[in-house]
């Protein structure tokens, strides 16, 4: 499969944190082997194959920091698959815990750049794909390293079956301007929104982390955005 143009730094800052102890350190060395999508191994022509049993839909969360969304995501939609990444190994930590508690039977996951993944997919394979918060990288020197970009969203466009969404969600204005400006100029992506509050409201079975709280708190009005994929 032919690999589309990637930044020359990652899309992600730092991988690690405080260091892991105890049943943290166990689920990254035990579970987390189990539950990771392998892109070592050649492309599987039917993403179902990566569960336990076929799902009504799969949908992909990048960067899923706490883990926070995509639990709620996994345990209120039980007939889903879902596939969240995250390179950040405290984030992932935290996760896997997670996973563990509520017996979470329909989630893997990636622990490295979702480019990689993306690339590694089949086509149409997916429903939904959820960036909420990226990170933003203000400063202008380091835009390139904004996860929306003509590249990502090509690769969105590969993998996301007619009909399929990519949702966005960010309290930086300039990243949401950024993403519509990307999104319309890309061209095969349709913004759903018809009144504002449409975009300022979050969408149904939404729940709010404690970073949008901290948002909120601080006076930025995050954004939810999303784009269908006529296909």
């Amino acid at each position: 499969m032919p690999q589309k143009s990637r930044s020359t730094e990652s899309f992600f800052g730092r991988r690690k944190g405080q260091q892991l102890r105890g049943r943290k350190q166990r689920m990254m060395d035990e579970t987390l082997p189990r539950l990771r999508i392998d892109i070592s191994t050649a492309p599987v022509d039917d993403i179902h194959s990566l569960f336990e049993k076929p799902g009504e839909q799969t949908r992909l969360e990048i960067g899923f920091g706490g883990g926070e969304h995509l639990t709620h995501q996994a345990l209120t939609n039980p007939t889903h698959n879902f596939i969240g990444v995250e390179p950040f190994i405290n984030g992932m930590a935290k996760m896997l815990g997670t996973i563990e508690d509520h017996g979470l039977n329909n989630v893997r996951l990636y622990d490295d750049d979702a480019t990689q993944l993306l690339d590694w997919l089949p086509d149409k394979c997916l429903d939904r794909i959820d960036l909420l918060y990226p990170d933003p990288w203000p400063k202008k020197r380091h835009w390139k390293r904004r996860f929306v970009n003509q590249a990502n969203l090509d690769r969105f466009g590969r993998v996301l079956k007619q009909g399929g969404e990519f949702r966005f969600a960010s309290d930086i204005d300039t990243y949401v301007n950024w993403t519509l400006n990307h999104v319309e100029n890309h061209g095969q992506f349709l913004w759903t929104a018809s009144s504002s509050a449409d975009w300022s409201q979050p969408w149904e079975n939404w729940i709010r982390t404690r970073y949008e709280a901290k948002a909120i708190r601080e006076g930025r009005q995050p954004a939810y955005l999303i784009f269908k994929f006529p296909g």
